[in-house]
């Protein structure tokens, strides 16, 4: 008989410089934030880029985890972007449209803008391409300076985590899922 561990789920605010990933040759991963028993059987759900800070979650729980970061479940992922140079309407329309790469030859699911000030706006994504943010700025030449995980569905960053901290996830939290 396969002994299965318990399902545990940890929400983590990913500080800069911290590669989501179980192990890197050249940086501290997420995992190394974590003072978890058996913590080599945590896998992350939803990764960020190196520089890209925020919420991240950790779980043994496979199918909770695709759940919460497959494509097919369209749970929204709201960024707080800061940006180079000011951020004007005109994004809200072509974001709300999808945006073709033509790297990868597809258009973006539609996404919804929220301008908060000048350079700065609230990103809400259902999927997660790669650097698909900076990417989806870049079009209109304006760099990406800051990026900020807030919420992945219905979880949203605990505002009491200090970055490189993590909590349990509560009962009702999990069953948001």
């Amino acid at each position: 008989m396969l002994f299965r561990s318990p399902a545990r789920y940890f929400m983590l605010n990913k500080p800069a410089g911290v590669v989501s990933a179980t192990e890197h040759a050249e940086h501290r991963t997420v995992l190394d934030l974590l003072d978890e028993p058996d913590k080599h059987e945590l896998h992350i759900g939803g990764r960020l880029d190196l520089n890209t800070t925020g919420l991240l979650l950790v779980t043994n729980d496979g199918l909770w985890s695709r759940r919460l970061t497959e494509p097919r479940s369209r749970l929204g992922k709201v960024y707080r972007v800061s940006t180079e140079q000011p951020i004007s309407a005109e994004y809200i329309e072509v974001f709300a449209r999808g945006l073709y790469f033509a790297y990868e030859n597809l258009t973006t699911l539609p996404a919804e803008l929220q301008i908060l000030d000048a350079h700065t706006a609230l990103l809400t994504l259902h999927e997660g391409r790669y650097h698909q943010v900076k990417r989806m700025f870049g079009h209109f030449q304006n760099k990406v300076i800051g990026l900020h995980r807030e919420r992945m569905g219905p979880l949203q960053l605990d505002p009491a985590l200090a970055p490189g901290h993590y909590r349990p996830l509560t009962s009702a939290e999990i069953e948001a899922v």
